[in-house]
């Protein structure tokens, strides 16, 4: 049976979200502040989480992302009473795979939170495909670059980079289609699952951190390439592996 963790520290709240994932099948794990929410995640990774952000002893936003620094598969839902686009575009930098305003309709909430689970399951599976037909990890190499995208590490120069999941999805959309170029809007659709979103911000600022960490001049690019009323380009001239194909 699939498990929801619930990290909310409102009891009413835990009530309703309980009634309301067990009537659809779901195994509801419920956590009352953002520490216990931590360990009962390590403890028994779940399906997915529905997280609100005002907590006890770990704010939301740390607690997000350290859930996606433990298991960045499982994909984490957020409530809050804050409508504000910033709070909005920062959980999505941090990995959250949606974003749900209170007061919600348990409808809508339930539909997201299963659409979150289709998707990651879909990404799962695709990934057990890949791993099944071509047992080696998935590499992109180009400039002096190297990604393994099975394993989650990046080198430049021999050395190890630090990136984070959405870095990695974004690199992956890329090198599955160099020298194409992508607008924000598929960018946004595609790596982080929105079609209709309020602003294309995140997108900019993803691929700045990835100019910064794999540009040799991250202020002239030649890899990550600014289309101007497109979007990007990813330019990775010999390119050695594409992931996917």
């Amino acid at each position: 049976m699939d498990t929801v963790l619930i990290v909310e520290d409102s009891r009413p709240m835990q009530r309703t979200l309980r009634r309301l994932f067990e009537s659809d099948g779901l195994q509801v794990e419920i956590a009352s502040d953002g520490v216990d929410g931590l360990e009962s995640f390590r403890k028994q990774i779940p399906n997915v989480v529905v997280l609100d952000l005002t907590l006890p002893r770990l704010p939301g936003k740390e607690l997000c992302r350290a859930f996606k620094s433990h298991a960045a598969a499982v994909p984490v839902v957020v409530l809050s009473a804050n409508t504000e686009v910033e709070d909005k575009v920062l959980l999505l930098e941090l990995g959250a795979d949606d974003y749900v305003t209170k007061p919600f309709s348990p409808k809508e909430l339930l539909a997201r939170v299963r659409r979150a689970m289709r998707r990651a399951s879909t990404a799962t599976a695709d990934g057990a495909r890949v791993s099944q037909e071509t047992p080696q990890h998935e590499w992109l190499v180009f400039g002096d670059a190297k990604i393994d995208f099975t394993g989650m590490v990046a080198t430049r120069g021999g050395k190890i980079l630090t990136l984070t999941a959405q870095e990695f999805k974004l690199l992956k959309f890329f090198a599955r289609s160099p020298e194409k170029a992508i607008s924000r809007e598929e960018l946004l659709n595609a790596v982080w699952g929105y079609q209709n979103y309020p602003t294309t911000r995140t997108v900019d600022n993803h691929v700045l951190r990835l100019r910064q960490k794999l540009e040799p001049d991250p202020g002239n690019p030649r890899y990550f390439l600014t289309m101007h009323g497109t979007g990007y380009k990813f330019s990775p001239g010999d390119l050695v592996a594409v992931p996917g194909k």
